[in-house]
């Protein structure tokens, strides 16, 4: 649906966006990760057009991206956000939505829908002045999908929501991809982006360092660590087949060591007669890939020469 090909952008002697390519397929909610100033809100600026590339390709729907023809398959909710502050609810809804090309009646028709969804139904005649910040992200969903776009750009979409709102919109996403619409999905909150994304790129210093689903990253990252609840824990010290990494009362935490494998583990304690109640893979989260990466621990740098 989306593809971005050897993309740069270049502010004076600054590279803020360097040689990124990747793709979002139909239907899909991709993530798009990085710390402050790793060249994120760039190449979001590039995809919509309001920024033109130094270098490289962008395709949308398997056509060359023209900002002038494509712009009204996209909507871009940015972080900053741009409402005006003076205008009744109801009205900007509508408004912004005859912007994006909608006729007045079905922008009307489109606004009440969304305010229905939302639970904003009461909120119509109010002004932008007297939201608080959450009410005020609720109207700026709206606004970005009231025209139905195909590619859907959001920037820290639950910034300002209690979790009851945020899990609405979260499900209002899960929608829109069902739906078939394209999902960029930009947050600094890693379980965020455990529980939504199918598919994310990591950047920093506006370079790509990962690009793959969570699952595949995940186990990528993983430490061979394993968690045991055990019945009784034997007094002798721990086999060859793994390393005891911590203890808390009748649960372990164990690294296998190189040439074993789980079965060696639960085959150690069953031979002795003590029962296994729990036993599970201890894979790292989002959040600590992301400070391995971009804190460029040996492990993450010798990982980028893999993937590389």
């Amino acid at each position: 649906m989306l593809e971005v090909e050897h993309i740069k952008k270049y502010y004076a002697t600054q590279k803020a966006v360097d040689d990124v390519s990747f793709s979002v397929a139909a239907g899909s909610i991709f993530g798009l990760l990085g710390p402050n100033g790793a060249g994120k809100t760039t190449l979001i600026r590039m995809i919509t057009g309001i920024f033109f590339p130094d270098e490289g390709n962008i395709f949308l729907n398997g056509k060359k991206f023209q900002p002038l023809r494509d712009v009204g398959a996209i909507g871009y909710m940015p972080e900053e956000r741009g409402l005006y502050k003076k205008m009744r609810i109801g009205e900007q809804a509508v408004y912004l939505g005859r912007l994006k090309g909608l006729s007045k009646s079905d922008a009307i028709e489109k606004a009440k829908k969304w305010f229905v969804k939302l639970e904003m139904q009461s909120w119509w005649n109010k002004k932008v002045e007297d939201l608080s910040k959450g009410m005020a992200q609720k109207l700026q969903f709206v606004i970005t999908v009231i025209h139905e776009p195909s590619l859907i750009i959001l920037d820290e979409p639950f910034s300002g929501l209690d979790p009851v709102n945020a899990n609405l919109i979260k499900e209002e996403i899960f929608q829109l991809s069902k739906n078939g619409s394209s999902i960029i999905f930009s947050t600094h909150r890693m379980e965020q982006v455990e529980e939504i994304c199918d598919h994310i790129i990591l950047m920093n210093q506006g370079k790509k360092i990962i690009d793959g689903t969570v699952k595949d990253i995940r186990q990528q990252f993983k430490e061979n660590l394993f968690s045991l609840t055990l019945d009784h824990i034997p007094e002798e010290p721990a086999p060859a087949a793994f390393e005891l990494i911590s203890q808390n009362d009748r649960q372990l935490t164990v690294k296998i060591n190189e040439g074993y494998r789980a079965n060696d583990i639960l085959q150690y304690y069953l031979q002795k007669d003590i029962n296994i109640s729990g036993f599970y893979e201890i894979l790292p989260s989002m959040n600590e890939i992301f400070i391995r990466l971009v804190e460029g621990t040996p492990q993450s740098r010798q990982f980028q020469k893999v993937i590389a």
